[in-house]
């Protein structure tokens, strides 16, 4: 793995582990064994350029990791109750969701900062899109898909979020059972 690469990995790691605000630039340094110059070679606008670069790896794990478990299910709700089940099992045995968990990255920096805000913004509208595909598929109208996806997204996010506050898988189990009733809903 090249430098700019493993300076990424394990600075996404800290971030999502303690936060933005709560990794300092000498612990990515510390953690990555490299030079502040060797840093500020591969980010020259310093931490925030890194934040954004682990957020755009962030986006293509997740997308890309979406986009074969929806190819994998002939529905959106298989497809869906498939990748909260591999969140809940990943929750269970790590403590953590690694790899979909950004929010709290969004809500440290994204009034902060016009460009993480933006670069957050279109990994949730890609995440939507995978969403919105799969439901147009299923035979739902452009805009009723449009509003599922916006409503998947935002369910399963905070999903996500409350199975860290409450230390549990459940929240993501629960929001698969109902799927179906949100689904019928349209």
């Amino acid at each position: 793995m090249d430098t700019k690469s493993l300076i990424i990995d394990i600075a996404t790691n800290l971030f999502q582990k303690k936060g933005y605000l709560g990794v300092g630039l000498n612990e990515i340094l510390k953690k990555c064994n490299i030079s502040k110059g060797s840093l500020y070679h591969h980010f020259p606008n310093g931490k925030e350029e890194l934040l954004i670069a682990c957020l755009q790896s962030l986006n293509t794990i997740i997308t890309s990791d979406m986009k074969e478990i929806f190819q994998q299910h002939p529905t959106t709700q298989m497809a869906t109750q498939s990748m909260i089940e591999k969140l809940a099992v990943q929750y269970d045995r790590d403590g953590m969701i690694t790899g979909y968990t950004f929010s709290s990255m969004v809500s440290e920096m994204g009034s902060l900062s016009e460009p993480v805000r933006t670069t957050c913004a279109l990994t949730f509208t890609k995440i939507q899109d995978i969403y919105s595909i799969k439901l147009i598929e299923d035979g739902f109208s452009k805009e009723a898909a449009q509003a599922l996806a916006l409503m998947l997204t935002a369910t399963i996010e905070g999903g996500i979020m409350l199975c860290l506050t409450k230390n549990s898988s459940e929240p993501l189990r629960t929001i698969s059972k109902g799927l179906p009733n949100l689904l019928k809903a349209y």
